[in-house]
């Protein structure tokens, strides 16, 4: 029996790990942009995730795929990685990773709305009043930000990043969809792989040049992307869900913002105003009322 409970802790630090893996996403990719150009780091997130795959090669030339799967595998890899990480990489030129990362909080409730409307799910009031209250302090850590350095347009690139994430709902139901069929790492494999089908055809674009230097702290940040991130963030997540109910696995993603505010002053130095504390709390609030389940008599 002791080992038993013992055991239990593994799916649960499985799932903080891999928050915090996703948290530092952000991170790593303000580190890599201070040496290659976004689309750049992109493609090289892609390829080296996509050779990290070839590793699982034997388990995912078996998957049988359907004409009518092919629609929403491509819908799927089109809102993520393309659309997401194209938004996402604007955005983190313009705002700081900390504000970004709130950004984030706001998925669950985009995922709400999208299944209301196309899989026709109901929406309670508290999920809309929270909805309201996050949208309320996104807007005003937005209109509070102050430019710098870093993050030269807060405004802009948290709206960019507010779009990534709509892009992320739209790739969240389309892999519900894929999921009664297809092993999340057969559907992960794909959008490594078509993300760098898609992102290597920017190389055509005359603004994009080709890296002529070697930045080693950007360089390890492109690979820590392609290979912890893509690929290690999932396995955990995988293994967590596999382990409990998926209700309660879901309700750690509210985690990587706050690690991301951490992360983001430990090693970028970002620092919030009070103003813009408060309107942080009130995102995470607005995230915490609307995912809160009635309790049962």
């Amino acid at each position: 029996m002791k080992l038993k409970n013992h055991s239990t802790w593994w799916p649960v630090l499985s799932l903080v790990t891999a928050m915090i893996l996703w948290a530092s996403s952000l991170i790593a990719l303000k580190m890599a942009f201070q040496g290659y150009q976004p689309m750049i780091v992109i493609l090289g997130r892609m390829l080296v995730g996509s050779f990290c795959f070839l590793f699982f090669l034997n388990h995912l030339y078996r998957v049988r795929i359907r004409k009518s799967d092919l629609k929403y595998l491509l819908f799927m890899a089109v809102c993520e990685p393309c659309i997401y990480f194209i938004f996402e990489a604007k955005a983190l030129q313009l705002t700081s990773a900390s504000q970004a990362g709130l950004i984030t909080s706001m998925l669950p409730l985009l995922v709400a709305f999208g299944a209301m409307i196309f899989l026709k799910e109901r929406v309670s009031r508290k999920t809309l009043l929270g909805f309201a209250i996050a949208i309320f302090g996104v807007c005003w850590l937005s209109l509070e930000g102050e430019g710098t350095a870093n993050a030269p347009n807060p405004l802009l690139g948290n709206f960019l990043e507010f779009l990534a994430m709509v892009a992320a709902a739209g790739y969240t139901l389309s892999l519900k969809h894929l999921s009664s069929r297809f092993s999340p790492l057969f559907l992960t494999a794909v959008q490594s792989w078509v993300g760098a089908i898609f992102f290597s055809f920017f190389l055509l674009s005359p603004d994009i040049n080709l890296p002529t230097e070697f930045f080693p702290i950007p360089a390890m940040a492109i690979i820590y992307l392609g290979s912890f991130v893509t690929l290690g963030a999932y396995l955990l997540y995988n293994f967590g869900v596999s382990q409990i109910p998926a209700s309660q696995a879901s309700a750690f993603v509210n985690l990587i913002p706050v690690f991301t505010v951490i992360l983001g002053f430990l090693i970028l130095g970002e620092r919030f105003s009070p103003s813009q504390y408060l309107a942080a709390v009130l995102v995470l609030a607005g995230v915490f009322i609307s995912q809160r389940r009635p309790q049962r008599l």
